[in-house]
């Protein structure tokens, strides 16, 4: 791909740069393969790039001093991995990993802090960005503290929707994980949706089958971070 021509990437922060930003990034951006589990940003470990994934799905996750985990965040196309170096912080106590498979481009942190401070609706675009990740946060923990598994389940689904498309390529063993529930919960919420026409679950994959009825299932815990992501953004999050 000829990295100059703005409108050929597909990330969306990418996409809404100002072109000279863009420029500075693209002077130094290299395309990426990100396979399932690569690590994009390792726990209290200063990182070298940002990652603005083209395809694929990244998981941000909070992790205890025994190595439990949750996922606190979702990154797509939307979005970008690494960008707490944005705030001039050089590392995280979160870890994040792809978990479904993809694409991207890798920018080092010192050309994404030079287009902060020479373009200053670049360093706009990205704390707006960073204020969505927050909001995403936010109903995350609503989700947890007020909604049921299952209700929990059709906000998580709706968002790897969002990103991947229609199939999945998620186990259930691994939502039980991102969601901090045991794995026989997962099944049986999913046997849940599967019996209301709403997914289609195989081996390895799930296939949303009726967004709708997830969508009236998740109810308030979904749609409020998505809307601020278009509104601030400028594009809608869900792929096309």
């Amino acid at each position: 791909m000829d990295l100059s021509s703005q409108d050929r990437v597909r990330n969306l922060l990418l996409r809404a740069a100002d072109p000279d930003a863009f420029a500075i990034l693209a002077a130094q951006m290299a395309p990426v393969d990100l396979p399932l589990r690569l690590t994009l940003v390792e726990k209290d470990t200063p990182n070298e790039f940002v990652y603005f994934l083209e395809r694929g799905l990244a998981s941000v996750v909070a992790i205890t001093s025994d190595e439990e985990m949750v996922e606190v965040g979702h990154i797509g196309y939307e979005g970008a991995a690494g960008l707490h170096t944005a705030l001039h912080v050089d590392q995280s106590p979160s870890k994040t990993f792809m978990q479904g498979e993809g694409h991207g481009y890798k920018v080092p942190v010192a050309a994404v802090r030079s287009a902060l401070a020479i373009v200053p609706s670049f360093r706009a675009l990205l704390l707006r960005y960073i204020h969505c990740c927050n909001i995403q946060l936010s109903y995350t923990a609503l989700a947890n503290a007020r909604f049921s598994i299952y209700e929990r389940l059709a906000r998580w689904l709706l968002m790897c929707h969002d990103r991947l498309g229609d199939d999945l390529g998620l186990t259930h063993e691994f939502l039980s994980i991102m969601l901090g529930v045991r794995r026989s919960g997962i099944t049986d919420q999913l046997h849940l949706l599967e019996g209301i026409g709403a997914v289609k679950s195989t081996r390895g994959n799930i296939r949303i089958v009726d967004r709708g009825k997830l969508q009236e299932i998740a109810g308030g815990s979904y749609g409020v971070a998505e809307g601020e992501y278009e509104r601030l953004i400028g594009y809608p999050i869900r792929i096309s």
